[in-house]
């Protein structure tokens, strides 16, 4: 909070390489202040803060309406084409400290394709990353935010269809983080209402989480 009349969430984007979180980060936003292009090999090479004008209509407040500010950290994929998993973990927890240090972070996105199956071993390196990232509770500070689901759209998977023929693995994954989920269109900008529907359903998982936040200090190793 930075005053009464106005609310921050600070945001973090996480997952492994062309899943699209640079798009997501941007669509969030409202902007493209994030690089995001096909590319064979990671585009994303550092972490990267952005930060949105102030956006109403969203949320409101012992019946009065409260301005929303957005800030997104974007960050490099794991597995990396061009860094360990070890040196992006290091690396993202030291720029979550650096921008969220003071002020805790609300909510981790884990962007994940839709279009494309999650397989066990993938599954189990992203919530060992997550953990040895943001500790022991992560998952209460986690939400899954599945990406290019106009290609679910296209083979004829409503939301709810494409969870009643999830795998194993991917239900296991959303129930390890209560059911906190998200379906985004990032291969095109979404318009003002689309954006204000995705910004509400996060603020329903912070509110779920009472407004609780988690505190990042730098690492000592």
């Amino acid at each position: 909070m930075t005053d009464s009349n106005e609310m921050t969430i600070n945001l973090v984007v996480l997952g492994r390489t062309q899943t699209g979180k640079s798009a997501a980060g941007n669509s969030l936003l409202g902007s493209s202040d994030f690089e995001s292009r096909c590319s064979p090999s990671s585009v994303t090479t550092r972490c990267s803060l952005g930060r949105s004008c102030r956006i109403s209509g969203i949320i409101r407040r012992n019946g009065h309406e409260l301005s929303l500010r957005v800030r997104v950290l974007d960050t490099p994929s794991y597995s990396h084409s061009g860094q360990s998993k070890g040196e992006v973990r290091d690396t993202v927890r030291s720029a979550l400290a650096h921008h969220f240090g003071e002020e805790g972070l609300h909510l981790a996105l884990l962007v994940v394709r839709a279009d494309l199956p999650l397989c066990p071993d993938e599954s189990h390196h992203t919530t060992q990353f997550l953990q040895e990232l943001l500790g022991p509770t992560w998952k209460d500070f986690t939400a899954v935010l599945f990406t290019h689901a106009d290609k679910a759209e296209e083979g004829g998977f409503s939301e709810e269809a494409y969870l009643r023929s999830a795998s194993s693995t991917l239900l296991s994954l959303l129930s390890s983080v209560q059911h906190k989920y998200i379906f985004l269109d990032n291969q095109k900008s979404i318009i003002k209402e689309e954006r204000a529907v995705v910004l509400r359903k996060l603020l329903n998982f912070i509110r779920q989480n009472n407004y609780q936040v988690l505190l990042l200090k730098h690492s000592k190793e």
